[in-house]
């Protein structure tokens, strides 16, 4: 399901942690900080972004590990 957000309430949403601004993940539902030292991924549950730091996906932990030789 897309991320369905008034684009003036996007230019003004920025992340609670750091105050860098957002880009939407429309295959996750998630609004996703745009500063790579933070890249929180926060929800989006019917067509509310819940802006909160405990419910944050840290997607810095996805990164693939480094082949074993």
């Amino acid at each position: 399901m897309a991320v369905n957000l008034d684009p003036d309430l996007l230019s003004i949403l920025v992340c609670p942690k750091c105050r860098s601004e957002f880009r939407v993940d429309d295959e996750a539902n998630e609004l996703v900080c745009t500063n790579a030292a933070c890249a929180l991924a926060y929800p989006v549950r019917d067509d509310i972004p819940v802006l909160l730091i405990d419910e944050a996906r840290d997607t810095r932990e996805q990164q693939p590990e480094a082949a074993e030789n």
